[in-house]
């Protein structure tokens, strides 16, 4: 069977290994900021990279300035070109006045690394007009002006050419953040959707668990009603104490089932799995054989008392089974599946194994085991799913008997019939009392 959702082993009561809530929100929790650093992206440097971009700006415009003015370090064309570069890192929170102070630093006095960068910062925010826009505004004031640095001179560099780069590196850029922003988007509906999809088959599990306990219940309860009510036709045979405990016995547990129908008849909808009887009707062996009759291979070990066994206990192995056996029948047709129940103090066990699928193998929703660990550790017991030592995938579960009552026990009405509260309850919860 291929791994629905993850491997490794169980590291404790009550946990899954393919797939645990704790785990799974851990993962989440450690996936979350990954994808909201992606979601937030923005086109902000560290402040040390905004440092040095401001040496590097002011490095190259105020010599390439006070050259063009005659070596003057106080000409406005030195000036304009100093305070344009310091200007620089306010482009993220001031990002027009900055556009302003380069459009008039570009097209007044030929400053062009402002204009170059403010434009590529423009364009990979999106504002390709408000770009195109200031840099044909710059190069127009330019050739109005005609100032000492001139942006329409013939130079080796082009600036109008490296003013048509800025632009186009700025549409890579804004159509890079875009889609970062939407896969960011994508993946996080992605880990809700499946968070949505692992609440609603747990749910579901919880469901299927009720509505199929629900049969046992019923099964049980509708045996008391009626070996009472054959005591209750011979009521005047029996002691007249004796008589009214049976006729309340009756009626109580006739009430009883009514009202568990009437609570859990609702779980039962269209959605239901289409056989959830009770592990009475359905056994193991029986789903092993319709298994076998499908042509696939599967070699079972069964031991221990199952009738002995808790009815939950039964229900979940043969839910485990079933599990099992079908994602082997889609993800490792050809290999042979091996069964192995053992129930019996102290815990039922089952393992299912079976060579790996190959590279054909279905794909895989994630959501069975999910609801096989609900169940497992709705008993207590424990549910493994991974690769075993020799290349096989296994699935295993243990579920812990409860301590309870010896079989037959009943409480003594000598010794409980005038408890009170707790005393009471643990009579009855111990079975103290006779043996009929």
């Amino acid at each position: 069977m291929v791994p629905t959702l993850g491997t490794g082993h169980a590291r404790g009561p009550g946990r899954c290994a393919a797939f645990t809530p704790d785990e799974s929100r851990g993962w989440r929790a450690a996936r979350a900021p990954t994808i909201g650093r992606v979601a937030r992206h923005d086109a902000r440097w560290p402040w040390w990279v905004e440092t040095v971009l401001v040496v590097v700006v002011c490095f190259v415009s105020v010599p390439e300035a006070s050259v063009a003015t005659g070596g003057r370090f106080t000409s406005p064309d030195v000036v304009a070109s100093l305070v344009a570069g310091c200007a620089l890192p306010l482009r993220h929170r001031r990002p027009l006045p900055v556009t302003a102070l380069a459009v008039a630093a570009g097209g007044c006095f030929g400053a062009m690394l402002p204009l170059l960068l403010v434009s590529f910062h423009l364009t990979a925010l999106g504002k390709v007009k408000i770009a195109a826009s200031s840099t044909a505004l710059a190069l127009g004031v330019n050739a109005l002006v005609q100032p000492p640095l001139s942006l329409w001179a013939p130079r080796t560099y082009g600036p109008c050419g490296l003013l048509i780069v800025a632009l186009a590196l700025g549409l890579w850029a804004s159509s890079s953040r875009r889609l970062a922003d939407a896969l960011a988007r994508q993946m996080e509906h992605l880990h809700r959707e499946r968070e949505l999809r692992e609440s609603a088959a747990r749910s579901s599990e919880r469901t299927a668990i009720a509505a199929e306990m629900h049969d046992v219940l019923a099964h049980r309860l509708s045996l008391i009603a009626l070996h009472s009510g054959v005591l209750a036709t011979r009521a005047e045979q029996l002691p007249p104490v004796v008589a009214d405990r049976v006729r309340l016995l009756r009626t109580a547990s006739t009430d009883a089932l009514a009202d568990l129908r009437d609570v859990l008849g609702a779980l039962r909808d269209s959605t239901a799995r289409g056989d959830s009887r009770a592990p009475a009707l359905r056994e193991v062996d029986e789903l092993l054989d319709a298994a076998r009759e499908a042509g696939q291979r599967v070699v079972a070990d069964l031991g221990g008392d199952a009738a002995g066994a808790p009815a939950a206990h039964r229900l979940a192995v043969f839910r485990v089974v079933q599990e099992a056996v079908t994602n082997a029948r889609k993800h490792a047709p050809e290999a042979a599946v091996h069964v192995r129940v053992r129930y019996g103090a102290p815990a039922t066990r089952v393992e299912v194994t079976n060579a790996a699928g190959g590279e054909g193998a279905a794909v895989r929703s994630g959501y069975g085991l999910i609801g096989l660990g609900e169940r497992v550790r709705a008993l207590g017991g424990e549910l493994e799913a991974g690769p075993s030592g020799d290349g096989a995938w296994r699935v295993s579960a243990r579920l812990p008997l409860v301590p309870g009552p010896p079989p037959g026990a009943v409480p003594d009405p000598e010794t409980c019939g005038d408890a009170g509260g707790r005393e009471r309850r643990e009579c009855h919860s111990t079975g103290k009392g006779r043996r009929p």
